[in-house]
């Protein structure tokens, strides 16, 4: 799996992908483009492809995808992922919070708690967490806009995405 952290302008991310309990590779890029959006991916990187395809198709439906991603677009951060039904969401995040995905984000949420940065933060989860590794790498993110949380065109298909899970009716 990985880590990504975000906290004050800087997206850090670990570079170690994982094949079961092999470590496969410590040197895997884990940040993608496409089309002037930035994708931060942790899960399974065979996913990765229909995972970007269904952010510019979110009808698409994409049974058995297993990747969460933090997305830049246009300024605008974003949490997004394909729930256990196939249906893409997106969620916006708040430039002045940190967030952590992967399989060390209790981790690296706990240090950014503790007033570490996302870089740091990561290196301090690859002393506990097996599949979080590798190199460290940074993206500076230049201008993130606060966005309006209830503006309901920025959550592609989480309305949806909640009711299938069962929390909306």
């Amino acid at each position: 799996m990985t880590t990504i952290a975000y906290k004050d302008g800087v997206i850090a991310y670990d570079s170690r992908l994982v094949v079961e309990n092999l470590i496969f590779d410590d040197e895997f890029e884990k940040m993608h483009s496409r089309d002037d959006v930035l994708f931060f991916l942790s899960g399974s990187t065979c996913d990765n492809e229909k995972f970007m395809n269904a952010y510019f198709e979110p009808e698409l439906i994409c049974k058995n995808v297993n990747v969460e991603a933090i997305v830049f677009d246009r300024s605008i951060l974003y949490r997004s992922s394909i729930d256990s039904d196939g249906i893409f969401w997106r969620s916006p995040l708040r430039p002045d919070h940190y967030y952590a995905i992967g399989s060390g984000r209790d981790f690296a949420l706990a240090f950014m708690d503790s007033d570490l940065s996302a870089e740091e933060s990561i290196y301090a989860t690859m002393k506990r967490d097996c599949f979080t590794g590798g190199k460290v790498r940074t993206y500076q993110v230049e201008k993130v806009e606060k966005v309006d949380l209830f503006n309901p065109s920025l959550y592609e298909n989480y309305e949806k995405h909640k009711r299938a899970q069962g929390e909306h009716k």
